[in-house]
């Protein structure tokens, strides 16, 4: 059992190493079989930084998370994915955790996420992550940051993320369903870059909307429309 590590990018230099320094401990365990960089058209060192780590690089024609982790995963030659964002570092443990769940009866009709962490201490972070831990233990709605560990089989089978601009994430976990998601107990650590910008209350209640708003039947584009016009 071997892993494609998907990684999609757009000008992410300056996390991406952070990113791949986990993956390297998934190479030497025999693990991880290929890390793949999808990228959408980056313009500083995203591209020379993921050359010189020696990963595959597949570059698509636009932007938009879905469409590069779709890509990205038509270029994987293991039989498990693992999508990861290139803001989130791997915790300690998480090659035996992966194994682990990987080797389990009935492993290739389900999925896994890790468990969210961010690399902030402050009282907003600690509130954003204990309610987003709650939001994936007890409705399996993991999200994108806390990266998806999935076979093959399974991910061919719900057809790979749906091309979506906004909430794939979301979506796909809803196609998985709650009795195959999985959540781990090894660290997915997220930078709390954006969630600081934004402010924590205020990423959260506008993530939270969106989601409610999906799941009433908004249009995906409007809401991506929304999600932009937020920022």
């Amino acid at each position: 059992m071997m892993i494609s590590v998907v990684i999609p990018t757009l000008n992410a230099a300056a996390h991406l190493p952070r990113a791949l320094a986990p993956l390297v401990q998934g190479v030497q365990h025999g693990l991880v079989k290929q890390v793949i960089v999808a990228d959408a058209g980056s313009t500083d060192e995203t591209l020379e930084i993921a050359e010189a780590a020696g990963c595959d690089i597949v570059v698509v024609g636009e932007p938009g998370r879905a469409k590069q982790m779709r890509a990205g995963a038509s270029a994987s030659r293991a039989n498990w994915l693992l999508f990861l964002p290139p803001e989130t570092a791997l915790g300690e443990g998480w090659v035996s955790e992966a194994q682990r769940h990987m080797s389990q009866p009935q492993a290739r009709k389900r999925a896994a996420a890790f468990r969210l962490a961010l690399d902030d201490k402050s009282p907003a972070a600690k509130r954003v992550v204990f309610w987003a831990r709650m939001r994936a233990r007890v409705m399996k709605l993991p999200n994108g940051d806390q990266g998806l560990l999935i076979s093959r089989l399974l991910y061919d089978a719900l057809g790979g993320y749906p091309d979506l601009p906004v909430l794939e994430d979301v979506e796909i976990a809803r196609r998985i369903g709650p009795k195959r998601l999985a959540i781990l107990d090894s660290d997915a650590i997220a930078s709390a870059e954006r969630y600081r910008r934004d402010g924590y209350g205020a990423h959260a209640l506008r993530s939270l909307t969106l989601m409610a708003r999906y799941f009433l039947g908004a249009d995906p584009m409007e809401l991506a429309k929304a999600a932009n016009a937020a920022r």
